[in-house]
């Protein structure tokens, strides 16, 4: 067929009528949406231990678990209400990341074990949509208010 062959080769921008420096911006935009997107991974678990020290006990348990994570996929642990906690964590790979927070769920395990305390996994560790996170803090403010409204004002200190 007729046509120029060579424009399989050329540098796509170039025909437009746009600043360089918007160009490169562009270009950096691009290579950041085609770079891997951290994928989050999450685990909900109850733990609880009604010993004399049992808060202290839980708080070294899931310190413990904290402690399982790297550099470049720390584990985060929240509360939702007790004695729910949520583990999550961010990688880019999704099976290194669901059994780093296994093996976290393991040392809680332990931890909380040995203190005579008892653990509960109610979500496996497996990977969230963006959606569900939403979904999640979503739940968390309906939670937090239900508790607020039952609590009454009194401000709680440390």
């Amino acid at each position: 067929g007729g046509g120029s062959g060579d424009s399989a080769t050329e540098d796509p921008f170039t025909s437009l009528e746009v600043p360089s420096d918007i160009i490169e911006e562009l270009k950096l935009y691009i290579r950041r949406r085609l770079a891997p997107q951290p994928i989050k991974i999450r685990a909900d678990v109850e733990v609880s231990c009604f010993t004399y020290d049992g808060i202290d006990a839980i708080r070294e348990a899931l310190f413990a678990g904290i402690a399982v994570g790297t550099d470049n996929s720390p584990i985060k642990i929240r509360l939702i209400a007790p004695p729910i906690y949520v583990l999550s964590t961010m990688t880019l790979e999704k099976e290194s990341g669901i059994a780093l927070l296994q093996k976290a769920i393991d040392v809680i395990l332990e931890k909380i074990s040995a203190k005579g305390g008892k653990m509960d996994v109610k979500m496996a560790p497996k990977a969230v949509s963006l959606k569900e996170e939403t979904e999640l803090q979503a739940m968390m403010e309906r939670l937090e208010l239900e508790n607020r409204e039952v609590e009454g004002d009194e401000p709680d200190e440390d």
